[in-house]
């Protein structure tokens, strides 16, 4: 007996050793089938509690009288399907005729305490079904991304939701995006997990970094144009612009608009054209936006005012001609100067660290997602990384990047250095960097000291 009391205690140290140091492990061991167990036995209960229970039908009480049965009970919204995932439970719900998707919402944080879950989140799948997401455990604590991803030319998986699913920047559907956060918020880690995802793609990358090139230019291999000046991003940004038209041009010219060609086929933008003469497509990213708009004399401020409307052209007219802006800053607001906010409306993706003031966060999501503002000042400041996304949909949530270091994100762009393309505009803009060293290494010390 006394033997069998100290395994019991030692199986049950393990498991609490496993759940503190690898949260991943117990819930895939452990957690997911209690989970299971808890969510089945306490479903009607709960959804009957937290109000997503429906009265019967008139038929069914009229049936119930004409058989003197007893009053049948209410329903609940019928589950499709349960799906273990690896950081969670995935429940697909069939709706009662009367129940709508944001009853559901409205419910997460009540589901999360009666199933005993770290995280509840639902999206509505088509009419009558909901999908609601749960989480086991805090999966942003410690950012493990999947090792399988569904990348895709101009997708690239950059951060964890805390559903546990992956965030994709896809620039096909995004094509502009603006990133706030504070110093030390983790922006600088999300702007290198950007690089390093497009290091791997066929597209050409540009860099404005105004603080001297310390974040952008260890990652110049791979760049094809990079300024550490706001003059020479002026002339950079207006080579940018010359490109755009000249793309432009290109479509223009093969656009094969007659009677025999269908519409799906004449071309509109880069992607419509063959795969032969499409135009290597162009991400900008852009450091620190608020150097490039502050000024102290009047040359700086006529140069401030051309950098703001090459900046302003390239979002609204860029997409087409294969040009996506990527713009970083800590603050993003009218305090800028004239034009800035007409530059932050064509920037539809957003994503906000933790920022010092309501009024950043409002720059971001105030006129997107009010509910998201909110969320974006409760970031922690002992929980770098953790930033809340949305876009104009007015959907949020809150994403974690994968810590990498600027040495992992300096090894990803040397390894891909072969696909940075060449720009004919851009080529003054080329960033001059030293061979890479030999990959040899001697076998032994004698081989060493021979040679």
């Amino acid at each position: 007996m006394t033997a069998f009391l100290a395994a019991l205690l030692l199986v049950v140290a393990a498991v609490g050793l496993l759940r503190w140091r690898r949260p991943a492990w117990y819930w895939l061991v452990f957690g997911v089938t209690f989970a299971v167990l808890r969510v089945l036995v306490r479903y009607v209960s709960v959804m009957d509690a937290c109000g997503l229970a429906v009265p019967p039908s008139r038929w069914r009480l009229a049936l119930a009288r004409m058989t003197n049965r007893p009053v049948p009970d209410s329903r609940v919204p019928r589950i499709l399907r349960i799906r273990p995932t690896r950081t969670g439970l995935v429940l697909r719900l069939k709706l009662r005729p009367g129940q709508d998707a944001f009853d559901v919402s409205a419910a997460t944080d009540r589901l999360r305490h009666s199933f005993g879950m770290y995280g509840v989140t639902s999206r509505e799948l088509r009419s009558g079904v909901v999908e609601v997401r749960m989480t086991g455990y805090d999966v942003l604590k410690r950012v493990q991304m999947p090792a399988a991803a569904d990348t895709r030319p101009m997708r690239v998986p950059v951060a964890l939701r805390e559903d546990g699913s992956v965030h994709y920047r896809d620039y096909r559907t995004v094509p502009h995006g603006l990133t706030l956060g504070a110093t030390e918020s983790g922006k600088s880690v999300y702007q290198r997990n950007l690089v390093a995802g497009l290091a791997a793609q066929d597209v050409a990358l540009v860099g404005i970094d105004c603080k001297q090139g310390v974040e952008l230019f260890p990652l110049a291999r791979r760049f094809s144009a990079l300024a550490d000046n706001p003059d020479t991003a002026l002339e950079l940004l207006d080579a940018l612009v010359t490109h755009m038209e000249d793309v432009y041009q290109l479509i223009r010219a093969q656009q094969r608009i007659s009677v025999n060609v269908p519409d799906a086929e004449i071309a509109a933008d880069i992607w419509d054209l063959p795969a032969d003469m499409r135009p290597v497509p162009v991400v900008v990213l852009v450091d620190e936006v608020a150097e490039l708009a502050l000024f102290t004399s009047k040359d700086e401020e006529k140069r401030r005012d051309r950098i703001v409307t090459a900046l302003v052209r390239l979002a609204q007219l860029g997409r087409a001609s294969g040009i996506y802006l990527e713009i970083c800053g800590q603050r993003f607001g009218s305090e800028l100067g004239k034009g800035i906010t007409m530059l932050r409306a064509q920037l539809t993706g957003r994503t906000a660290h933790r920022v010092n003031d309501e009024s950043s966060a409002n720059m971001a999501f105030g006129d997107i997602a009010p509910d998201a503002v909110l969320a974006a000042i409760q970031i922690p400041t002992e929980t770098p990384g953790i930033a809340v996304t949305g876009d104009s949909s007015g959907g949020w949530a809150r994403i974690r990047a994968p810590h990498t270091s600027l040495r992992q994100a300096v090894n990803i762009c040397n390894k891909h250095a072969d696909r940075t393309p060449d720009l004919p505009g851009l080529e003054p803009f080329r960033p001059s960097v030293a061979p890479l060293p030999s990959a040899r290494v001697p076998l032994s010390k004698t081989a060493s000291a021979t040679a």
